[in-house]
């Protein structure tokens, strides 16, 4: 065939030159080689191209199939890029592929987003037990359930497919991390892409953010160390201690996820890429109140928050945390004060020392006399007690009866 044209572009002569230089190229060529063809010829069959050689190559209708796409959308002499599959088949043909082609030229930029470390947005397409189904060009590209955003741990098979199914048809950001053409192995994560990205939001955010200013956001999670509140795309935390003035044993006595809060911003990070919050800087700091409220000698009325080896923290009105030590507890002093006091228990004490420039203010048990624990155990006693109802005027003679205590009657 292509020997034929040769001869016509000669006028029937024999052009020697261009019969070795096709001879050459045939020799050259090999199975895998990816080539650009001019289409001869479109029929129900597929396409023929030339790429060149002494001989025409063949792309089947199956070939273009795979692609999804049929042959009537080619057009003859258009310039198209195919792999050379096997030199000769069995009636002699050279055959080309369109799909495999475009396939390569895929994986070739699969692997540069592998190496810049990019993101790329895929459409989900499918879903199994195993993960999602996002086509990447002319390959399937395959995402982890273990690298699927907010895919909760533990879930049983029904329920992870069921998730991961409301995922069909959404565009997603993935990365690549895994390219593998020998096992055709495309693998992306939807959750690194997440943290590229909150970490690219966070970078910005660092640079808006002041130190001293307030900010509103949306509590995010809940630690045993603090709070993460999201301040628009990235988090800052609120550690535990800066939740309020006096001792929180959990954010959750505090804050609930989705609550909306105002907070100061204590400390950036722009290094570590960390932002520090408080919530208590943005409240009136009890201890600028505790010479107005308290003073040495002073009876007063606590709830214990914790018992620690050394002693206990108590909490006082308004929000302040106060210490009783262990050597004023009692006489002799107790080897182990959880034995003694327990979290939630509410004693009377005397204050011993207030430093309110260094937030402390010190409790004594054991100052407090037996008269003094007596008679304040006694209006405990008679707070506790219900006062009886009155009856009231208003009520029905024969109702009021049935209130009467019957003994009344006898």
């Amino acid at each position: 065939m292509q020997s034929d044209r040769i001869l016509e572009a000669a006028g029937g002569e024999l052009d020697f030159a261009a019969l070795l230089e096709a001879s050459f190229a045939e020799e050259n060529a090999e199975r895998g080689d990816i080539v650009t063809g001019a289409i001869l010829a479109v029929d129900n069959y597929g396409l023929i191209v030339d790429i060149g050689l002494k001989r025409d190559g063949i792309v089947s209708r199956k070939d273009l199939e795979r692609m999804g796409v049929e042959a009537s959308s080619f057009n003859v002499a258009d310039e198209i890029d195919v792999m050379i599959v096997r030199m000769e088949d069995e009636e002699g043909n050279l055959v080309l592929s369109v799909a495999q082609a475009q396939q390569t030229e895929d994986w070739k930029k699969a692997e540069e987003i592998l190496n810049v470390d990019g993101v790329w947005e895929g459409i989900v397409t499918d879903a199994n037990r195993g993960g999602l189904i996002v086509p990447f060009g002319n390959l399937r590209g395959f995402v982890p359930a273990s690298h699927v955003l907010d895919l909760p741990r533990g879930l049983n098979e029904d329920d992870r497919k069921l998730r991961m199914g409301r995922l069909v048809g959404q565009k997603i950001n993935l990365k690549v991390i895994e390219v593998n053409r020998k096992r055709r192995r495309l693998v992306f994560s939807q959750r690194d892409a997440q943290r590229d990205n909150r970490e690219a939001r966070k970078e910005v955010l660092l640079d808006q953010l002041r130190e001293g200013e307030t900010r509103t956001g949306v509590v995010s999670g809940l630690r045993d160390f603090g709070a993460f509140v999201d301040l628009g795309g990235a988090d800052g935390l609120i550690h535990i201690s800066e939740l309020a003035w006096h001792r929180v044993n959990h954010p959750r006595e505090v804050l609930k996820v989705g609550d909306e809060v105002d907070v100061y911003i204590l400390r950036l990070d722009a290094e570590g890429k960390r932002i520090g919050l408080s919530l208590k800087r943005l409240q009136a700091n009890p201890w600028t109140q505790v010479d107005e409220l308290y003073h040495v000698g002073q009876l007063v009325e606590g709830t214990v928050s914790r018992v620690a080896q050394f002693g206990a923290f108590v909490s006082l009105d308004p929000g302040i945390e106060a210490l009783l030590h262990t050597s004023q507890i009692s006489d002799p002093a107790p080897e182990d004060p959880t034995l003694v006091l327990r979290e939630g228990q509410q004693l009377l004490m005397r204050v011993i020392s207030i430093e309110s420039d260094k937030q402390r203010l010190g409790l004594s048990l054991k100052e407090v006399s037996q008269d003094e624990r007596g008679r304040w155990q006694d209006r405990q006693t008679d707070e506790e007690t219900p006062v009886p109802a009155e009856v009231d005027d208003s009520i029905e003679p024969e109702l009021a009866v049935e209130l009467s205590d019957p003994s009344d009657e006898a």
